[in-house]
């Protein structure tokens, strides 16, 4: 399978973490996809790996040369949209860094594209495959908890040094729509419920001078069937926190709570006694899953639907603070 990867801003690790799983995945070329965006860190990787990446200056270019199969792209996030685009007008499947465009006429082309394209499409919501993730939500698919009605998610990391880019919303894009596309993720992913309306606030005090990204940011949704839902998002974190992030979610159903935090998945329900710590399934590598599913032979947790929702629903968020009004979907 020939791979080819815009921009190294993003996680397009996940293309070499699951080589070991497919060793089909040939990384062909790699160039950037934003103005100044140096992409050789990502050629290294694919040469540790034992290929040998060809280096372009124009993605264009390179995706015209080497026909790819499938495109990761993970440039700056406010070019997101128009690099995606050109992929899609390609007809190439696509494995997009979340999220898919940073505005919503931007993601509107992009659907539309996509339902002419016939191709596979993912953003990288990866952390769907994190062990705790999984085993929690699979535990919630078998009916641990009963019916799902309340959940609350949080994405925490520390702010260390950031590129220049996160200091401008169009090139950033906002702390919601990247940090926040986690959370906002399982949530709705843990609900199986469809995006009613959100109500959302943000806030760029305390920055350290780092221009217009929002340190802190508070997300309440409602899901179809009465649903609710929360996302807390902050930059906060301590430097000396013994781990960059600090990721959680909470499930409420009606026979039972499971929680995931520090790594571990903590169920309580009405069929056993006190709290259980539940043993943590082995997950398969996430760009593993979706070369499977290019090749019709299986489906990812992240879908197309699922890339365009948690996209939309993080820019409508976005608008929801920016406003200090609820949005609807």
């Amino acid at each position: 399978m020939k791979v080819c990867i815009v921009g190294a801003s993003g996680h397009g690790s996940f293309v070499f973490r699951a080589m070991e799983q497919d060793p089909s995945i040939k990384v062909v070329g790699v160039a950037p996809g934003s103005e100044g965006e140096d992409a050789s860190k990502m050629a290294k990787m694919a040469e540790k790996q034992g290929q040998s990446a060809k280096l372009y200056d124009d993605y264009r270019e390179m995706l015209d040369q080497e026909k790819p199969d499938v495109v990761a792209v993970n440039c700056f996030f406010g070019d997101h949209g128009k690099v995606n685009l050109e992929v899609l007008q390609r007809r190439i499947h696509l494995f997009a860094e979340k999220p898919l465009a940073t505005e919503l006429e931007e993601l509107e082309l992009l659907e539309k594209e996509y339902k002419a394209a016939n191709v596979e499409l993912a953003a990288m919501l990866g952390l769907r495959y994190l062990p705790a993730f999984y085993t929690a939500w699979h535990a919630v698919q078998d009916g641990a908890i009963g019916q799902v009605r309340l959940l609350t998610a949080q994405k925490s990391y520390r702010l260390g040094t950031r590129p220049d880019f996160f200091k401008d919303r169009k090139t950033y894009g906002g702390t919601i729509p990247w940090v926040g596309s986690h959370a906002i993720d399982w949530i709705y992913w843990f609900a199986g419920e469809e995006f009613v309306s959100v109500a959302a606030q943000h806030s760029a005090m305390y920055n350290n001078g780092l221009g217009d990204l929002e340190m802190s940011a508070l997300c309440q949704f409602r899901f179809s069937n009465e649903v609710m839902g929360s996302a807390n998002i902050d930059y906060l974190r301590p430097a000396k926190a013994p781990t960059h992030g600090d990721d959680r979610v909470r499930v409420a159903g009606t026979k039972g709570v499971i929680e995931v935090m520090d790594g571990k998945v903590t169920l309580i329900n009405d069929q056993s006694e006190g709290i259980q710590e539940l043993a943590l399934l082995d997950a398969p590598a996430f760009f593993a899953e979706f070369a499977k599913q290019v090749r019709g032979e299986g489906k990812c947790l992240v879908s197309a639907k699922d890339s365009f929702e948690v996209t939309k629903a993080c820019l409508l968020a976005r608008e929801a603070a920016d406003k200090q009004e609820i949005v609807y979907f």
